[in-house]
């Protein structure tokens, strides 16, 4: 047969199966681990069945081995347990499928189990993905939450009910999932994106009971853990009681102890944020008396104030002030007047003293020439002179006759 097939040269069915087989063939003995889905053990078969499923995918394999294997190595195997088998891949042409064929199969225990959560929260935490710095605050109150939880379980009657009397107005989408066993880790992954892609889901709950370590193990897988870190919805972890502390708890943006804390947590509660409103409401009346008790005790303060109670009295101070200094004012004139009105006396009285008038009141004349001269001795004058002679009353007109020179 030709390397290459073509519409002309197509290679028979039989062919493609070799190829396939002789692909298959090369991968050679590999150890496989997984989660036992179906176990059949037929009475009086040498040969036992098993269908092992990937724990966090949708993914199975088909698995023979002889019975003796099964018994040597895992003689209480049940379905549901988790395995790690010895196996060498088989292509059966006839049917077209494949399958795995074990000659050792192991158990896994519940040491072993948690040893390998531990090497896988190491390995998540140096990720990042327990970093509480990218924690999501809970909204104060969701439009609505999405619940993942088994169907009919205590868990979503706990949140249900809890919820709906502390806030009897929430509103949930809830969706059922399988929570134990091979299909639980796909099951809880579709429930959680398909939440998350909800742009009405504000909050999503995953909710579970408790259980054994390994009933909680499919909330410890990596690939749920990483689905939760990639919400872009909180998630609220609510999986079994306190002491249960699957990997997801670490992931998730708030970690409830059981599904009742968790309805507490995603909801406040009616009656306490009407109390709470209560007191808010009495703080600002109070607040409120107070500013206006404190406001009138300003006006009040104000008004009392002479410039408000008598807002005359400033002008009638004013007044009487004016009306002081005016009579203060007239006073002082007054008696500055008198004060010169006497000195004026004074000296007038000095003045007519010393005046040539009133040496002429005693009798005595002033006689003076034509030109005015005033005559103090008889030789100034001569006969014939015209004299004006100036009494205390009036003037007389004189004619010089005779002059005497003698001396008094």
């Amino acid at each position: 047969m030709t390397e290459q097939s073509s519409a002309e040269q197509p290679w028979p069915v039989r062919v493609v199966s070799q190829k396939i087989n002789a692909w298959i063939g090369r991968l050679g003995w590999i150890w496989v681990d997984g989660q036992v889905a179906q176990l059949s053990r037929r009475p009086g078969s040498a040969t036992v069945f098993l269908t092992l499923r990937d724990p966090s995918a949708d993914l199975s394999l088909t698995v023979t081995a002889s019975r003796d294997v099964l018994d040597s190595g895992a003689p209480q195997l049940s379905e549901g347990a988790r395995v790690v088998l010895h196996a060498k891949p088989e292509w059966f042409a006839q049917r077209g499928t494949l399958s795995l064929r074990a000659d050792e199969i192991r158990q896994v225990g519940v040491g072993e189990l948690l040893a390998r959560l531990e090497q896988l929260k190491k390995l998540l935490h140096a990720e990042g993905l327990f970093d509480p710095r990218r924690k999501r605050r809970l909204p104060f109150l969701p439009r609505r939450i999405g619940l993942i939880t088994a169907r009919a379980s205590a868990a979503e009657r706990d949140v249900l009910s809890n919820a709906r009397r502390r806030w009897p107005a929430v509103d949930f989408r809830v969706v059922n999932v399988t929570v134990q066993g091979p299909t639980a880790v796909p099951s809880i992954i579709g429930a959680l994106q398909s939440l998350d892609n909800d742009e009405n889901v504000d909050v999503i709950i995953m909710a579970r009971g408790g259980g054994a370590v390994e009933d909680l193990l499919p909330f410890s897988d990596e690939a749920l853990c990483r689905a939760v870190f990639a919400c872009r919805t909180p998630v609220i972890s609510a999986i079994g009681h306190e002491p249960d502390t699957p990997l997801v708890d670490w992931v998730a943006d708030v970690r409830a102890s059981t599904p009742t804390d968790a309805a507490k947590r995603v909801v406040p509660d009616l009656g306490d944020e009407i109390r709470l409103i209560e007191q808010a409401r009495g703080r600002v009346n109070r607040a409120m008396r107070h500013r206006v008790e404190r406001e009138q005790q300003r006006l009040d303060s104000l008004r009392s104030r002479p410039a408000l109670a008598k807002p005359y009295q400033m002008i009638e101070n004013r007044a009487t002030d004016v009306a002081a200094l005016r009579d203060r004012a007239a006073r002082a004139l007054t008696h500055r007047v008198h004060r010169a009105e006497g000195d004026l006396t004074h000296t007038l009285a000095r003045l007519r003293a010393l005046s040539p008038a009133a040496t002429l009141t005693r009798g005595y004349a002033i006689v003076q020439r034509a030109d005015g001269h005033v005559l103090r001795a008889a030789s100034e004058a001569s006969p014939g002179d015209v004299l004006r002679v100036r009494l205390a009353e009036g003037e007389l007109a004189a004619t010089v006759t005779t002059t005497d020179e003698e001396k008094a």
